[in-house]
């Protein structure tokens, strides 16, 4: 725990699922964790359930979608903490399992991208500067296996493309932040028995979260622009 003592950690749409698991291994681990939530109440009580844990634990409220709503969490990390070292770009939606590309709902598709990519953007481009002043900093784009162009098929659309972009965004960033020694990695957590995942799902939260962990927890010489699900490399 000592070695991680001190450091902030970020994670956005970490009310449940996936991101309140890994905002609990991160604390777990000795990060002071901000757990944003578009629901201040639900963000509220999830931080209370990790805090009976023993660690600490701040919701806060944050849409990825409105600047606004960034900029005044950016603004009060700055006042409290005046670093950020991990930034966990999870929050995301529609998994569009019954729309096709050749007829899908552009609205769907532009509602997709303003939460699956362009809040991360966002995300990113805000708290760079506090993630500058850390010297240990992370960013951890929380993608899918479905924005492989290497290994996709048809279906989900909205979802697919969105992880696309969100991959390219990491690629951009990784090489562009490469001498400030930020490292900016996109991770697959795989199917997921959350709910978006569904029950039938064959990997655990636990399970994906420490995928995501993973990369948040990188040493100083990891690597930085891959892809990865388990520490392991994916295609593109």
């Amino acid at each position: 725990m000592t070695d991680f003592a001190g450091r902030v950690a970020l994670v956005t749409g970490a009310n449940r699922g996936i991101g309140l698991e890994v905002t609990r291994q991160l604390a777990r681990l000795g990060f002071r964790c901000i757990l944003g939530a578009r629901d201040d109440e639900k963000g509220r009580q999830a931080a209370d359930e990790i805090n009976k844990e023993g660690f600490e634990v701040i919701a806060r409220q944050l849409d990825v979608t409105d600047q606004q709503s960034i900029d005044a969490l950016k603004l009060w990390v700055e006042e409290k903490f005046d670093k950020l070292d991990v930034l966990v770009n999870n929050a995301a939606i529609l998994y569009d399992s019954w729309q096709r590309a050749v007829n899908a709902d552009l609205n769907i598709v532009r509602e997709a991208f303003a939460t699956n990519t362009l809040g991360a953007w966002r995300m990113c481009q805000a708290f760079i500067p506090l993630l500058s002043n850390s010297g240990h900093a992370r960013i951890v784009n929380v993608s899918s296996e479905s924005g492989s162009l290497a290994v996709m098929g048809g279906g989900t659309p909205a979802y697919s493309v969105s992880k696309v972009a969100l991959n390219a965004l990491t690629r951009l960033l990784a090489d562009e932040l490469r001498s400030s020694g930020i490292l900016v990695n996109s991770v697959c957590p795989g199917w997921v028995a959350t709910e978006m995942g569904g029950p039938d799902a064959p990997r655990s939260v636990e399970e994906g979260a420490a995928s995501v962990v993973w990369a948040a927890t990188l040493p100083d010489t990891g690597p930085t622009g891959g892809f990865f699900r388990d520490g392991q490399p994916l295609q593109w």
